[in-house]
């Protein structure tokens, strides 16, 4: 299996996956050593393991090993996100922190080779004295870095593909992931079938299709919280005009007047909820004076395309079948929405309702505060998929 992406060239120059390989070759070209592992620090590096062997309860593969043929010199070969290979059923990746490296080093090799081979590789000193440098740094990033928008230059940046995996970069920047990929691992094998067990309970392929359908359906946003928006939704077509609080109150009341006590007081809560937010996002300059949220389906539509990546990752589904999965949601998306702005705000709507309602309003301001930047980002980052795709 090759360990290259096989990044194209234009005009003879070659083309960075992502900002990390870009960042990673001017930290080289730089000369510091120090500034190398600072880098690496803050990135999230892969190595190869054989799903064989990924699949052994309790054990963990040893680190891999070559032989750098410029050098002669033994290396322990590790990838950044922009450089992995594309996906294979058989080979999978574990995701290691410059930290877990120090600490696990084989004792007779003396490099780590980063890219080994490509245009964006570096070459790490890993004597005993500089890994002590690696638990230093480290230490002091915190890990890999979050919260940033990542596009793989060699990925769909344009058509319908490239528009269904967009709906999942809320996710994709709250991890400090490509968002733009259907490809050999999400955030690695092991992490990407513990995400999908929980909190999506999904421990095998039949479990991920019947969840993937019922996200397709909006059947897990909360049928409360939709029936809530619905209903004002419905007022609004009928005054021509968006209903005051009262008049959307008194419509939900009449809307909820045969349903059980729970069903009303969660109805009431919503109302509240809902109407909170949107005067916050009202003042913050996120929606526009007289705009509203007409549902939340971009929850679980932006969801569905993350539990696609994850079941890609975890080996339950294969690249095709994803491609044909992404597409549809694309499809939904369009139905629901008329505008990416829209789309964001439905998906940041649920993700703060849901936080306030499951953990009270200090937990979703920090929600709220997180999401309005995460949205930001995505509407006003000029690489942003959401600046340079079509909505239709």
């Amino acid at each position: 299996m090759t360990t290259g992406n096989g990044a194209g060239t234009a005009g003879g120059a070659a083309v960075a996956p992502t900002g990390i390989e870009r960042a990673l070759s001017a930290a080289v070209a730089g000369g510091s050593a120090d500034a190398v592992v600072e880098l690496l620090a803050r990135t999230r590096l892969y190595v190869l393991v054989a799903r064989l062997h990924a699949d052994i309860p309790g054990w963990t593969a040893p680190l891999p090993a070559i032989r750098d043929e410029a050098s002669g010199r033994t290396c322990v070969p590790v990838l950044t996100q922009g450089m992995l290979p594309p996906w294979h059923p058989e080979w999978v990746f574990r995701e290691v922190s410059l930290g877990e490296l120090a600490r696990i080093w084989p004792y007779d090799v003396r490099r780590l080779a980063v890219n080994h081979g490509t245009p964006y590789a570096a070459m790490v000193d890993a004597r005993p004295r500089r890994l002590k440098a690696w638990s230093r740094a480290d230490e002091r990033s915190g890990g890999a870095q979050r919260g940033i928008l990542l596009t793989d230059d060699g990925g769909p940046l344009h058509g319908p593909l490239a528009h269904g995996l967009a709906l999942g970069a809320h996710l994709a920047v709250t991890n400090g992931l490509i968002w733009n990929r259907l490809g050999a691992a999400y955030e690695d094998y092991a992490t990407d079938r513990a995400r999908l067990r929980s909190p999506w309970r999904i421990p095998h392929r039949a479990e991920y299709r019947d969840r993937l359908a019922s996200l397709m359906k909006n059947q897990l946003v909360g049928r409360v919280q939709e029936a809530v928006l619905r209903t004002r939704h419905t007022l609004a077509h009928r005054l021509g005009r968006t209903p005051t609080p009262e008049e959307w109150a008194e419509a939900v009341a009449r809307a909820f007047a045969a349903r059980d006590a729970d069903d009303r007081a969660a109805a009431n809560r919503t109302l509240r909820h809902i109407a909170l937010y949107e005067e916050k996002f009202r003042a913050d300059g996120a929606l526009a004076p007289e705009g509203r949220v007409d549902t939340l389906a971009a929850f679980d539509l932006g969801r569905a395309v993350n539990v696609v990546r994850l079941a890609l990752g975890a080996r339950y589904g294969e690249p095709h079948e994803a491609e044909q999965d992404v597409l549809r949601i694309g499809g939904l998306a369009r139905a629901a929405y008329s505008t990416w702005a829209d789309f964001s705000l439905g998906y940041l709507m649920a993700r703060v309702v849901h936080r306030a309602e499951d953990d009270g309003p200090e937990a979703a301001e920090l929600t709220y505060r997180q999401s309005l930047t995460e949205h930001r980002i995505l509407v006003q980052d000029p690489t942003s998929p959401y600046r340079n795709i079509a909505w239709s």
